[in-house]
């Protein structure tokens, strides 16, 4: 076959050009800090990358979801801390009452620290974290209390979005915990032991208001033990889920640094293996230029000089 001078200078530019694009790929390897820029650099690699951010986002979601969680439960958490305080000094002040040597007078001012002491609980029945309330089951745009009574909004509701509901959220895949505390029960429970305690207080003898504290008191089969337990088990149950949410935590930003290590093994550009490959790239380069320079005929033109 007949080899033409144009077939040889159009062979020295497809390669010069090949050249090029190879070291232009790398150059922008090193300036991008990734071995893919664009999907058809490498498919597999693209694809991969597209799930590696995906999982990331979704880490980033369930962090998120963990936050709130814990402003939940931290809220929950000091509001039964509360309640346990304020039952104490009702405890406190049942035992002063209950001695006989008291006066009318003397249980007067004792009811009517306790008339105080329950609305005191009442509005730590109604605490809200970010204008929703925390005791009302999935019913968080109602309070458990409305002057000074029980919500009637939130009287036989049941189910699913009713005030003895919880509230779950996604903190991994196929993971959910609950947040809330339905609190209706127990301070409906609470509530209706301050009124016993208050009418007790005012017409009762120092026997029936000291079974107030342990024993079952005339009318009511709820006793201030009784309901102090209830309230621990609550925040027990509160703190058992703390402790689970800190564990999540824990693995989430463990799942975080493996997909971003992954994901930096999959598409982040190998600086020194780069710049090695580019300095032989350039070496060819230049060697392919000085051989077409000695390859390529003169011209008429260069003979006129």
């Amino acid at each position: 076959m007949r080899v033409t001078q144009s077939m040889l200078s159009g062979n020295m530019l497809r390669n010069l050009n090949t050249s090029y694009g190879k070291m232009g790929k790398l150059q922008e390897q090193l300036y991008s800090g990734r071995k893919v820029n664009r999907p058809s650099d490498d498919p597999v690699v693209a694809i991969k990358g597209m799930a590696y951010r995906t999982e990331l986002d979704r880490t980033e979601q369930y962090k998120r979801n963990i936050g709130e969680a814990n402003t939940w439960l931290d809220t929950t958490d000091d509001s039964l801390g509360q309640v346990g305080e304020a039952l104490n000094r009702v405890k406190e002040l049942i035992a002063q009452a209950a001695n006989d040597t008291n006066l009318l007078e003397d249980r007067e001012k004792v009811a009517k620290e306790m008339e105080q002491i329950k609305r005191q609980l009442q509005d730590i029945a109604n605490s809200q974290v970010g204008g929703k309330y925390i005791f009302s089951g999935t019913q968080t745009d109602k309070p458990l209390f409305v002057n000074g009574v029980t919500n009637p909004a939130l009287q036989g509701a049941t189910g699913v979005t009713g005030p003895n509901s919880s509230i779950e959220i996604d903190v991994f895949e196929a993971v959910r915990i609950n947040i809330n505390t339905p609190g209706k029960e127990l301070f409906d429970k609470i509530d209706d032991f301050m009124g016993t305690i208050v009418t007790t207080l005012q017409s009762g003898t120092g026997e029936q208001i000291g079974d107030l504290l342990g024993g079952i008191a005339s009318g009511t089969n709820t006793t201030l033990s009784s309901i102090q337990n209830e309230a621990l088990e609550q925040r027990a149950d509160v703190g058992a889920r703390q402790n689970r949410v800190e564990l999540m935590e824990q693995r989430l930003d463990l799942h975080e640094i493996n997909t971003t290590k992954q994901m930096s093994m999959n598409e982040d550009t190998e600086y020194a293996g780069t710049i090695t490959e580019l300095v032989t790239q350039e070496s060819i380069h230049q060697a392919a230029l000085s051989v077409g320079a000695r390859i390529i005929q003169q011209t008429l033109v260069d003979f006129m000089r």
